[in-house]
């Protein structure tokens, strides 16, 4: 893995014997030493440049898609040779990508950052090669709360999840897999996760509800809460919910918005949904009805950005405390009216944004939105600028 913990932990002493570089350093640590952002795009990059990111909290390292086989000469060393340096680090949220990665690599790092306070690790846009080592007591990597791959290819292929999973140490509770050829889970070998409350397949569009079956293995998530499936490929929420029957979880929060969802599964029994289920989003999921055999009580359901051409009548609702439709072809000031009249509640703005989602750069911190006509403010912009 290309960047600050790959040079750090792996090639300190290289790194303290390199030379001047000639060309712009490819990192930059902001005023107040909170983020750093490193992009390793030259072709012969100053890997030093890294060493102003041990003071940040935030760092996040771009690899320039180049193949980092080279540093595999560094990755035998003991991380115990520099634990207390690691010990000493300020980071705790780290994001790396844009590289090629022998697998050996990946798992010394991961033992690097076992000595360190990393809380969020972003994996992204990597290609894993060759296989992993075998797992060794020593291998017990960063105790991280929040885990996100993202476009991360492995060689291994198959319960490659579980693999990587018994590197950390136990209390994951948040575990984010986006742009996957295979979530990864073995229900066989897959240990459970006693502490993960939060799941998000989002932007998995081949997953489906037979996809969506295989991954929630059953028994594996007893303190999951919050299900995120954007774009996953989900047809109907019936199969959705026949889905957390089979797995046996107790949601709170689901969110199955940015899917071409039909308003009925024609022949497909009843499914009785979690009693905890409160929180359902269909928004952006292309429907011209409220779809039948939702959940009969919530308190909040959102079905903004849809193609309803008429306002749901009481009798195709569930019991709801928080109803949004604003986005939707039936809308005037008169349907709202009456919409607002308890003991349901409308919020209606103007449906901003596409039918995808988008993270922002987290090293955006300028926007001019000048002379664009804007008659309010955009939805989803990036969450902090200058």
């Amino acid at each position: 893995v290309p960047g600050l913990y790959l040079l750090l932990l792996l090639l300190l002493p290289p790194l303290l014997h390199a030379s001047e570089a000639t060309q712009p350093e490819p990192c930059e640590l902001d005023d107040d030493d909170v983020r750093c952002f490193c992009n390793f795009t030259d072709p012969q990059p100053d890997w030093s440049s890294a060493l102003q990111c041990m003071a940040a909290v935030e760092v996040e390292i771009r690899g320039g898609g180049r193949d980092l086989e080279q540093f595999l000469k560094y990755a035998s060393k003991d991380p115990k040779e520099y634990a207390d340096m690691v010990k000493a680090l300020r980071m705790r949220r780290l994001t790396v990508g844009a590289a090629r990665v022998p697998g050996q690599l990946l798992v010394s790092l991961l033992r690097a950052l076992g000595y360190s306070r990393l809380r969020e690790l972003t994996l992204e846009d990597l290609e894993v090669t060759g296989i992993l080592p075998p797992l060794l007591l020593e291998d017990s990597g960063p105790a991280l709360s929040t885990l996100c791959l993202r476009n991360v290819s492995w060689a291994t292929g198959g319960a490659w999840l579980e693999d990587l999973l018994q590197r950390l140490k136990p209390g994951l509770k948040e575990l984010h897999i986006a742009q996957a050829l295979s979530p990864g889970f073995s229900c066989a070998q897959l240990r459970a996760f006693p502490t993960l409350t939060n799941l998000d397949l989002s932007d998995n569009p081949g997953l489906g509800e037979r996809g969506l079956i295989e991954a929630l293995c059953p028994n594996k998530f007893p303190a999951l809460r919050d299900l995120a499936l954007r774009n996953t490929g989900i047809e109907t929420p019936g199969g959705v919910c026949a889905a957390l029957w089979v797995a046996g979880v107790q949601l709170h929060s689901l969110d199955l918005s940015h899917n071409a969802l039909r308003s009925t599964a024609q022949g497909t029994p009843g499914c009785v949904w979690p009693r905890t289920l409160n929180d359902l989003n269909l928004s952006f999921a292309g429907l011209e009805q409220v779809p039948k055999g939702l959940p009969p009580q919530l308190n909040v359901l959102d079905l903004s950005c849809n193609r309803l051409n008429r306002a749901p009548g009481q009798d195709e609702l569930p019991k709801v405390s928080n109803l949004r439709l604003e986005g939707n072809p039936f809308l005037d000031p008169g349907v709202l009216k009456r919409l607002e009249d308890p003991p349901i509640s409308a919020a209606v703005s103007a449906c901003a944004g596409s039918a995808l989602t988008c993270v922002w750069p987290r090293t955006l911190n300028d926007l001019n939105l000048s002379f664009a006509g804007l008659e309010q403010v955009p939805k989803g912009l990036p969450p902090q600028l200058n």
